[in-house]
């Protein structure tokens, strides 16, 4: 019945619309759906988007799992992993379940408490239990990058992260997760921006400031991505949005009144996120010339 109320429109489990007569096999493998995960369809005017593979994820998987990491990360509003990238479920221990392909399972503890409801009746950790898993499961500079943004859009604070810090209960990568807790800052407006500052951190550079208000002589500049004050130096990544041929011009008047002012001003764009080790080199001879000048 939901089937056919619904008309298809949405996610929904192949087998289940066979068998309720609403497709038959041939159509539903040379319609116009698309096959999110294994026995998983949606309609093909759907965003193929990571949230739509939760969605089917959530399809298949058992009652008592949840959605978690960055998966549960983007149902709350963090930037969202790509299409091709895999959804986390967390599952209780004892649960047998192993998803998919394309669905990551992770066998945890998790209380009532740790789970809420979204808009689609899909259970999902909770914010402060989504930012412990984030920062356990994945890399440190990934972890970074979601945490930054959940701080930034108030999913959590920074003093219930500080309380996480502080556990007093070691736990499976504890030490892991507190050192990406302990780098958060919620002024990062990009994951690219909370990528470069890990990388100086762990590199054991000096913490530059994220986005920061270049003055000169009482006059305001810009505010830049990420600044060293004290060397005058600035890094600025350069996204999609900044090859719009109206962007490029008032990026380039904006980084010149800085430059003309005595600043240095590195350039990143996504091609060179590919080796933040070269960045970093970069980043760290910037530093060190600037010491020498000064």
């Amino acid at each position: 019945m939901y089937l056919r109320s619904q008309g298809l429109h949405g996610v929904f489990i192949g087998s289940h619309a066979v068998s309720e007569g609403v497709l038959t096999r041939h159509q539903l493998q040379n319609g116009p759906y698309v096959r999110v995960l294994h026995g998983v369809y949606a309609d093909s005017s759907l965003d193929r988007d990571h949230l739509l593979r939760c969605r089917a994820a959530a399809l298949l998987m058992p009652s008592e799992a949840v959605l978690g990491g960055r998966s549960a990360a983007a149902l709350l509003g963090a930037p969202a992993p790509s299409y091709g990238d895999p959804v986390t479920v967390l599952v209780p221990p004892g649960t047998k379940w192993t998803g998919p392909v394309g669905v990551r399972v992770h066998t945890t503890d998790f209380s009532p408490a740790d789970v809420a409801l979204d808009e689609w009746g899909i259970r999902h950790a909770t914010a402060a239990r989504t930012a412990w898993d984030v920062a356990t499961l994945e890399t440190t500079a990934t972890a970074v990058g979601v945490l930054d943004a959940m701080v930034r859009a108030g999913l959590i604070d920074a003093g219930r992260l500080q309380a996480m810090i502080e556990r007093p209960l070691a736990s499976w990568r504890s030490a892991r997760a507190r050192r990406a807790l302990g780098m958060v800052d919620g002024r990062s407006e990009s994951p690219p921006e909370s990528w470069v500052r890990v990388a100086c951190a762990l590199a054991g550079l000096p913490a530059p400031i994220p986005q920061y208000q270049v003055h000169d002589g009482g006059r305001w500049l810009a505010r830049v991505d990420l600044a060293w004050p004290e060397q005058r130096l600035i890094v600025e990544y350069e996204g999609e949005h900044h090859f719009d041929e109206l962007q490029i011009v008032k990026d380039d008047a904006r980084l010149d009144a800085v430059v003309a002012a005595g600043w240095r001003v590195i350039r990143l764009s996504a091609a060179d996120l590919r080796n933040l080790t070269e960045v970093v080199a970069r980043i760290a001879e910037a530093l060190r010339e600037s010491a020498v000048a000064n």
